[in-house]
């Protein structure tokens, strides 16, 4: 259904942003809901603007100003008003959701990620400690909505953006794509292990761009000394992943885009441990796996299929991010898709 979508705009110019949500959207819709939306649906257009207009303003400087001074919350009008109503509102169409899944549920056969939670909750009721109850789950599902969909979709949004910068690597991947998968099946996991240019730019990508370049906070387990700093049990700590993605030690000219940084002088592809846009340690993103899957499957297809074309001169896209407050976001930009 995706590309089927990408190719009704026959080489046309559009603004990628709506197609590039709907497919990692609908993945997770898939994986909690067990159902895929099409994408006139209008439940998933709703669930589709709510997100788009929640990461634009957490990345606004507002909110940036309300995370670190949360007393005004509730005394300033401002754009987290909104952000407020519109995670209320999803919350609100989960729990409706959640309720046709206990009214239909078959505690041998679960569906989706929410027949699996009510199992346990079922499991749990003599347990005055669960923490498996209907309020965790709306909050959980509320958050895989949240992390697993506009961050793999601004990735590969942005992701877009750099290959229509330097049709090189584009032509690059391509060529890769067309040795090692051909036209004639759909690329799988299978292929990530043969296509190491490939795999050196999809990392460059998530380098380059910095999606989150304020890691989520995280507290001390236990007192812990640190470079002569004592760091007491329960401080809240904030890490900033721009330090190791954009370290010029590591990465040589680390503003440049350049896929050279995944790969040795043979072109092999070579890993670093200053990669780490999902963050590092127990708490790392949950969602990784899934989202190294996404990018890797959604761009090898997109690429396979179609020529990129930009408007204008490539030397001319601007790649600065409009906004930089929670996540990264690309500046507007038109594309072509030109059937292969």
């Amino acid at each position: 259904m995706w590309i089927f979508n990408v190719s009704t705009s026959l080489a046309s110019p559009c603004d990628p942003t709506f197609l590039l949500g709907c497919a990692p959207c609908n993945v997770i819709c898939s994986v909690i809901f067990h159902n895929r939306f099409d994408y006139k649906d209008q439940h998933f257009l709703y669930f589709m603007g709510k997100f788009n207009e929640n990461v634009k303003i957490l990345s606004s400087p507002w909110i940036q100003i309300c995370n670190n001074f949360p007393a005004l919350i509730d005394y300033f009008p401002g754009s987290h008003k909104k952000l407020l109503k519109n995670i209320g509102d999803v919350k609100q169409y989960v729990l409706e959701k959640v309720q046709e899944h206990q009214e239909s549920l078959d505690m041998d056969n679960p569906r989706d990620f929410i027949d699996c939670f009510l199992i346990k909750m079922n499991e749990e009721k003599g347990n005055q400690q669960t923490e498996f109850t209907t309020e965790a789950l709306i909050y959980i599902v509320t958050d895989l909505f949240v992390a697993g969909t506009e961050t793999t979709s601004t990735t590969l949004r942005y992701g877009l953006l750099l290959l229509l910068k330097h049709p090189e690597v584009t032509a690059k991947v391509q060529e890769e794509i067309d040795r090692v998968i051909g036209r004639h099946r759909s690329p799988c996991m299978q292929d990530k292990n043969s296509m190491p240019y490939t795999e050196a730019v999809l990392h460059e990508i998530q380098r380059y761009i910095d999606l989150v370049p304020i890691n989520m906070p995280h507290a001390v387990t236990c007192d812990i000394k640190f470079r002569n700093y004592l760091i007491p049990k329960g401080t809240t700590i904030i890490t900033s992943l721009t330090s190791v993605l954009h370290d010029s030690k590591e990465f040589p000219n680390p503003e440049k885009f350049d896929p050279a940084h995944f790969l040795d002088k043979s072109g092999k592809f070579k890993k670093s441990d200053y990669f780490m846009p999902f963050s590092t340690g127990k708490r790392i993103c949950a969602g990784e796996g899934l989202a190294r899957m996404e990018l890797f499957l959604f761009l090898t297809t997109i690429l396979q299929n179609f020529h990129l074309k930009s408007l204008v001169d490539p030397k001319d896209l601007d790649t600065t991010p409009v906004f930089n407050g929670l996540i990264s976001v690309p500046p507007a930009y038109q594309i072509c898709f030109i059937p292969i």
